[in-house]
């Protein structure tokens, strides 16, 4: 799947002035006046550059931070951490592993009960994918993250 996905100079060309900053240039974008800050629509979020999936509406909960955050990645290995030592703070800066966009930081103060991290990203690093587009957009793989785990143990 790392073929799949890669940072295209193509895909950079097409970025608006603000994706390019963001993800670019390790820009923010103002809290609450974002696309994605406030959607609950069952979907995932993919990397405006690479297209690789990186979160999913399931994990996505409001921290009243402003932008868009998550519990989890998709799919761990594709969001790399690094240390972010700008602006005189130690953060963990978050990264697409294979489009190299910068996403935004994580955190440890998300919900407990979900782990503890809170991945606080820039919707200008992001494409949503809607759940009833995922098949047309070659992403249906993903569709079971939003089927009802079924319970495989027997009743005694």
């Amino acid at each position: 799947m790392a073929d799949t996905f890669r940072k295209d100079p193509e895909a950079i060309s097409r970025l608006t002035p603000e994706q390019y900053r963001i993800t670019q240039q390790c820009g923010t974008e103002p809290a609450f006046r974002n696309a994605y800050w406030d959607n609950k629509e069952p979907g995932i979020y993919v990397d405006v550059v690479s297209g690789e999936p990186l979160f999913a509406s399931v994990s996505k909960y409001d921290s009243h931070s402003g932008w868009p955050s998550f519990t989890a990645a998709i799919e761990p290995g594709n969001v790399i951490e690094r240390t972010d030592t700008t602006h005189g703070m130690i953060r963990t800066e978050v990264r697409s592993a294979h489009g190299d966009s910068h996403l935004g930081h994580v955190f440890p103060d998300g919900p407990p009960q979900e782990g503890g991290l809170r991945y606080c990203i820039n919707s200008a690093a992001l494409r949503f994918i809607p759940l009833e587009d995922l098949e047309r957009e070659g992403y249906g793989a993903h569709r079971a993250l939003f089927e009802p785990a079924t319970d495989t143990g027997s009743a005694s």
